[in-house]
């Protein structure tokens, strides 16, 4: 087994200390309003806000979960990592409305759309899914790469990934999320496809790799009765998961706030859905390439979570070892510092002030400070549970629950936008009966041993027909309670729909679009196709 050297060691402390200092400058700036603390001043560019997208995505899903899963289960879970067409929906069709109404958070939104007891209620939503997901998922993730990379104990590394995280998102806010994530992704991008290309070559190239691992494992479309990735299911629900996660999610929908203009923020979605390509071959490859090295007995791991580490640790040279180590732990600590942010954030501006209408600029960015320091402490007392968290693989978890949680504010955002007739009650209902379906499920399913009958099958439900089926059911229960309801005031929600959006509010928008935008999308679109066709039955999946 290979360890880290002086040198690896040497290159990951260059790493961290070129990181401390990015940090430095952004303390160094102006950070006394809450605009500046939480949206980086909303004066960002479209570079820094794609590699922000994307490095903030990249979390412990990715780097621990994803070469795993891909080993297990070949290339069908990447239906999830060909969502660039849903940030361009995120570009193209929601950020209009998101900057005309200047908010802070998506609860906001939905204040201004619907009503006040929406944004509380998609706060409190966000905040649970967020500690019980992103924090602890993410730490677990971080443990994980300390132990099998470095030979650090699992708890400690744990520990100390929250706690350094912690002290440079609670001091930096969002200006300091976003500027190391430029960094990171560009060593993560840098690091793992030459962990592809080194893996390729040690297997003897992409024929071999295709003839040792077969092709079915290649296939992203399985039979409509497989028990756990249906084509059927990979095709309707990932989108909806997708929406919920890139369009309407704090956690992403944050860096386009900050931009400086629907231009700015839509090229950077534009550059982000461009990284967001590259997943397949960063992660999927190199654990189809494990899984081919294992067979032949060149590489061993002890469970799929320690693929993508193990790949690291084996397959690249000393010094290259430390560097892209250093990626890796930067970019689960951006993960975990975009969830830490987003959380202060949400607290601060959709409750404290909401309580405290009247707090100065200063009180909000000292409480936004506080909030974060409270998350980090939930994370460390979430640490026991990680391993109980990730015992069926943290990719599949992680999507498992998001289904669960999705669908109601998915369905609750696309059509507030798109048809005014919705009202606040109709996404009330929505949010609530949506929200204690998924949680009815998840506690059903953590039980289902000691059920039978009906609450077995609800249990037993492949969660991506669940998805599917609480999507549909929360669209009909909107538009139901809504027509049987009051139409809302159209003034109230002017420019927050298609509708009742001015004319000259959609000139303005328009003449933000440029040819150059234009063709990048469309090219996007097309890689996305020629993908999806390669990893079927009409491809090398046949």
């Amino acid at each position: 087994m290979k360890i880290f050297t002086t040198l690896d060691w040497g290159i990951l402390l260059l790493f961290f200390a070129v990181l401390a200092s990015i940090i430095y400058w952004v303390i160094k700036q102006k950070q006394e309003s809450s605009e500046d603390y939480f949206l980086a001043g909303r004066n960002l560019g479209w570079f820094v806000i794609g590699a922000s997208i994307f490095a903030s995505n990249i979390g412990s899903e990715h780097i621990v979960g994803l070469a795993g899963t891909a080993a297990n289960s070949g290339m069908v879970m990447g239906h999830y990592e060909l969502h660039s067409w849903i940030i361009l929906l995120l570009g193209w069709v929601f950020v209009p409305f998101y900057l005309r109404s200047t908010v802070f958070t998506m609860p906001e939104f939905l204040e201004k759309r619907y009503s006040e007891s929406s944004r509380w209620i998609l706060t409190v939503i966000t905040l649970i899914s967020y500690i019980l997901t992103k924090v602890s998922v993410t730490v677990y993730a971080g443990a994980v790469v300390f132990q099998t990379l470095m030979g650090i104990e699992f708890w400690s590394g744990a520990l100390l990934i929250v706690l350094i995280t912690g002290a440079y998102t609670i001091l930096g806010g969002l200006r300091a999320v976003i500027y190391t994530d430029a960094l990171q992704a560009v060593v993560l991008i840098l690091g793992s496809l030459t962990i592809t290309i080194i893996g390729l070559f040690k297997i003897g190239g992409w024929n071999n790799l295709v003839e040792s691992v077969g092709s079915s494992h290649f296939n992203m479309f399985l039979p409509a009765d497989h028990p756990d990735f249906p084509w059927i299911g990979m095709v309707f629900a990932p989108p909806i998961i997708g929406i919920w996660y890139w369009c309407t999610d704090q956690y992403i929908v944050q860096r386009v706030l900050s931009a400086q203009n629907e231009t700015q923020a839509r090229r950077g979605t534009i550059f982000g859905a461009y990284l967001k390509l590259l997943p397949i071959f960063m992660f999927f490859i190199p654990g189809l390439i494990a899984f081919a090295m294992t067979k032949s007995g060149q590489l061993s791991y002890d469970s799929s979570d320690q693929v993508f580490p193990t790949l690291v640790r084996e397959l690249l040279p000393s010094g290259m070892r430390g560097l892209v180590a250093g990626g890796l732990l930067a970019a689960l600590m951006s993960s975990l510092s975009s969830v830490f942010n987003s959380c202060s954030t949400l607290f601060t501006m959709d409750i404290y002030k909401k309580l405290k209408p009247n707090a100065s600029e200063k009180k909000l960015v000292v409480v936004g400070r506080i909030a974060t320091g409270i998350i980090v402490i939930s994370g460390i007392l979430w640490i026991p549970l990680m391993k109980v968290v990730s015992s069926g693989g943290l990719y599949q978890y992680l999507q498992s629950v998001q289904a669960y949680i999705a669908p109601p504010i998915a369905a609750v955002f696309l059509l507030g936008i798109f048809w005014n007739r919705i009202n606040s009650r109709g996404a009330l209902a929505a949010l609530i009966g949506g929200f204690s379906a998924g949680m009815l499920r998840l506690a059903l399913e953590i039980n289902k041993s000691n059920l039978s009958g009906f609450w077995y099958d609800f249990a037993d439900l492949n969660f991506l027909y669940f998805a599917i089926f609480s999507f549909l059911s929360c669209i009909a229960l909107m538009i139901a309670v809504s027509l049987l309801t009051p139409a809302p005031d159209l003034n109230r929600i002017s420019g927050l729909t298609y509708a009742t959006t001015s004319r000259e509010d959609l000139k303005k928008s328009k003449s933000s679009w440029e040819s150059f935008d234009l063709i990048n999308s469309s090219i996007i679109i097309v890689i996305l196709a020629l993908i999806l066709i390669y990893f079927s039955p009409l491809g090398i999946g046949g």
